[in-house]
């Protein structure tokens, strides 16, 4: 194993035992909740905005290292960034687990969270690494659904 993998293998460990902003958010202003019945995970995903901007975003749930590890990198890179900044990360984040870049390569860059871009190796944690991130998008949108990783839009 490369130095590099090693690295991200004790990122994605760190903020699976000890995820960041992992609570309930007392008086949200968006909340939105996601299941993947695959494998079983589920979040429910608390934002409280402030002039177009993401006050604060905590997460509710429970999974495997690699959605854990994904919510938590989540909270801690969308707090401060205004809508736009934060669906123009979620693409950018999609696009690197998938393989399928959906933005380019200006904006606001993906730090931490390029530790995901692996994922997109294993079709199957892809939805892992993934679900906060359509949930949070549900919530971003105040769309109010339940996010499936077995429904047509993912």
């Amino acid at each position: 194993m490369s130095e590099l993998d090693e690295l991200y293998q004790q990122l994605i460990l760190d903020h699976y035992r000890r995820p960041r902003n992992r609570r309930t958010l007392p008086q949200p202003d968006r909340t939105a909740e996601g299941y993947n019945p695959l494998c079983g995970d589920h979040v429910t995903v608390f934002l409280k905005m402030d002039s177009g901007v993401v006050k604060e975003v905590t997460f509710e749930g429970s999974g495997c290292a690699i959605f854990t590890a994904s919510a938590s990198l989540m909270t801690e890179m969308l707090k401060g960034k205004t809508l736009a900044e934060a669906r123009a990360i979620f693409r950018r984040f999609h696009g690197l687990v998938t393989g399928q870049p959906q933005e380019p390569p200006t904006g606001p860059g993906l730090g931490k969270l390029e530790v995901f871009s692996g994922v997109r190796k294993y079709p199957a944690r892809v939805k892992c690494a993934t679900l906060a991130w359509h949930t949070l998008d549900a919530a971003l949108e105040n769309r109010g659904d339940v996010v499936s990783t077995e429904s047509d839009e993912l």
